[in-house]
């Protein structure tokens, strides 16, 4: 019995929004009993392109592509400037492909790695909080390159000009703001900080990304409507299962059922008349800034899904979630996996960690909101 409720503990903490979701969802199932209606409720084509995506990006982590595009990078720094500038840009352009969570599992290692074999492991701290800032910044850029942009843009048919109005501003001025933060400080040389991922031989990179390349582009192309999602989906599962069946490990099954929680849980209380009018009037015509704060307590993609049930105004949506990535450790649950990666290394400074982050993110979040309030 000790072990099931130690066992239990440890899943709620690793999966805090499943379970949150899986009981919004069985709360409001207990007001409108399961029908035919909750069939209606998922967007299947969502949930579709994030295994798509998830697992192709699995693929590509699989054959070391990231590192190998951080170690060619890499080797052009000689200066801690130019080591940290290149490493934060490197979060910002990877997130807008791969997402905000596998640029950080793929990077934030590596730059703690590096900076203890360099000797500068004190300045770990200020680059991986910039390097997450970069990753849920450059993620907002694209349609792919965090969850709830795939969300808001299937959901919402918003046009690319749409799409580009509500988040490209943000990114240049965001792009400007980390290339400042990350050239302060001091510009010491170093010597190469070696391969990133060992020095085993690699076979041959080319052959194999073909194949996830061409899903890829398949998956671009459900994204902006030129095929349909059904059979791109069968596809990507039938090449994954002949390519390397461990691939489907790398798919956040427990995303996917996140989202299905809140799926049921927003259809429900849309059937609910006084709360769907309460909800709805609460949140027309303060999108943007309703979903900057709701991100700050329930994190940026629950908030996407949750507040896109009671509002026409996508684009405002999609700007308010994607900033609201900054704040508080849980805006974005993205943040988390650098906050678990600086622990496990210096134990003893999760208390400066938070601090740097917070202040950090804030000095981000200030300029944002002021170019959002001029914007709107």
């Amino acid at each position: 019995m000790h072990r099931f409720s130690a066992a239990l503990r440890q899943f709620f903490r690793r999966q805090t929004v499943f379970c949150a979701a899986f009981l919004l969802a069985f709360a409001s199932a207990l007001a409108v009993p399961p029908d035919a209606a909750y069939l209606s409720y998922p967007d299947f084509r969502t949930l579709g392109l994030l295994f798509c995506l998830m697992s192709i990006v699995a693929g590509f982590r699989s054959l070391g592509v990231f590192l190998v595009l951080g170690e060619s990078l890499l080797a052009r720094a000689r200066t801690l400037r130019r080591l940290s500038l290149t490493l934060v840009l490197l979060c910002f352009a990877s997130s807008m492909v791969i997402t905000n969570d596998v640029t950080l599992i793929t990077f934030i290692p590596f730059t703690l790695l590096i900076f203890r074999r360099i000797g500068e492991g004190r300045r770990a701290l200020t680059l991986t909080v910039l390097e997450t800032i970069a990753a849920n910044l450059g993620s907002m850029a694209t349609p792919i390159g965090n969850p709830q942009n795939i969300y808001l843009t299937s959901v919402s048919r918003l046009s690319m000009g749409d799409f580009a109005w509500a988040v490209l501003p943000y990114a240049t001025l965001s792009l400007v703001l980390l290339a400042a933060a990350a050239l302060r400080g001091g510009n010491a040389r170093f010597a190469g900080a070696g391969p990133l991922g060992g020095d085993a031989e690699r076979k041959p990179l080319f052959p194999a990304l073909l194949p996830y390349l061409a899903l890829l582009a398949l998956a671009l192309l459900v994204v902006f409507r030129a095929l349909p999602w059904e059979p791109v989906c069968a596809v990507t599962a039938a090449a994954v299962f002949l390519l390397d069946r461990r691939l489907f490990r790398g798919v956040d099954w427990f995303l996917l059922l996140t989202f299905l929680c809140f799926f049921v849980f927003v259809g429900n209380v849309r059937r609910l008349p006084e709360v769907n009018a309460l909800l709805t009037a609460l949140v027309a015509g303060r999108e943007l800034w309703a979903g900057l704060l709701a991100s700050q307590v329930i994190s940026n993609v629950p908030a996407a899904v949750l507040l896109s049930g009671f509002t026409a105004d996508y684009g405002a949506l999609l700007t308010g979630v994607n900033l609201g990535g900054l704040g508080t450790l849980v805006a974005s649950l993205a943040s988390l996996i650098t906050f678990q990666f600086y622990a496990a290394v210096y134990p003893y400074k999760k208390a400066a960690f938070l601090k740097v982050f917070t202040l950090w993110n804030l000095a981000f979040l200030g300029p944002l909101c002021a170019l959002a309030a001029v914007l709107a």
